[in-house]
């Protein structure tokens, strides 16, 4: 594993993108302070080590990227987080947004089905000393041994919202998934209601690598 340097440059760079953020609308000083930190160039090839703190994605093998740094905070803003809640994530890609949940006090179940990124996000999980629960699976199926969760985050562009994901998630829980089978997704936040029902509230398009499966059909609503 490589030798990691956090230098003045990195963290002044790493300021300006946190103010861009909260210029950008995120709001909690607590998911600023995990992007403080968390130092995202950790997670990119050396070879983007120049733009780590600029507000774009970036691939990290496998056909998937790394989030935009405001759809992570974003994201996370939308979770409604608190210390100690159970969190599924689906899609642990590089594990910088799984690192963000851990900074913030979850406990975090991710689940990514490339093995490569599996490994190398264990990898980088360890070296910042976060002990998440990581699972090479299907994302679409979740994982039902820990559920109920109380938070559930989706990493990737939906075609709908997976039945499985929808039983897992606590009464009153909330999860936070991109829908839509085109190039762009609407994100989405919902709020579980009963065993058959859900709230949703929409906050804009935005675009994600989609999940690789379709084998569970969407959940009714009201």
């Amino acid at each position: 594993m490589q030798q990691f340097k956090d230098t003045f440059k990195h963290k002044g760079r790493r300021r300006q993108l946190i103010e861009e953020l909260a210029l950008m609308g995120i709001s909690d000083q607590l998911i600023l302070d995990a992007f403080e930190r968390i130092p995202r160039h950790y997670f990119l090839d050396l070879a983007f080590d120049e733009q780590a703190y600029t507000n774009m994605a970036f691939q990290i093998g496998s056909g998937q990227t790394i989030s935009h740094p405001f759809t992570v905070a974003f994201q996370t803003q939308l979770l409604s987080l608190e210390k100690g809640m159970k969190v599924l994530e689906i899609g642990t890609g590089s594990g910088f947004q799984t690192a963000i949940l851990c900074q913030l006090g979850a406990k975090v179940y991710s689940i990514e089905r490339h093995q490569p990124l599996h490994l190398k996000a264990k990898q980088m999980l360890d070296y910042f000393k976060f002990n998440p629960s990581l699972f090479f699976q299907d994302g679409f199926k979740g994982n039902r041994v820990y559920a109920p969760y109380d938070r559930i985050l989706v990493t990737c562009g939906a075609p709908e919202i997976p039945t499985a994901l929808f039983e897992q998630l606590k009464i009153g829980g909330i999860m936070v998934i991109p829908v839509g089978e085109g190039v762009e997704q609407k994100m989405l936040r919902l709020q579980k209601i009963d065993d058959s029902n859900y709230s949703t509230e929409e906050f804009g398009t935005f675009k994600f690598v989609p999940m690789l499966e379709r084998t569970v059909k969407s959940q009714s609503k009201n």
